[in-house]
């Protein structure tokens, strides 16, 4: 019983639980790797710019809902 309860508590939380395989163009990835700082790694990169597209879709459906809005006022 013991073995149990430790073995549920052992190793840390999976960070990223969502995995995704990402084809790529022939190329994409040397880009990359040629932008990246030193031991920067790849995938920093690859989040930071999907986060960055998520928000800018964001941004700009919330301003097409406020002009959609406006016109319909």
């Amino acid at each position: 019983m013991l073995d149990a309860a430790i073995s549920r508590r052992v190793g840390r939380k999976m960070e990223f639980p969502d995995r995704i395989t990402l084809p790529l163009a022939e190329g994409v990835l040397a880009r990359i790797d040629a932008l990246l700082e030193p031991g920067e790694p790849r995938l920093d990169l690859i989040r930071e710019a999907i986060e960055r597209e998520l928000l800018a879709r964001a941004t700009a459906k919330a301003r097409q809902r406020q002009a959609e809005a406006r016109l319909k006022s």
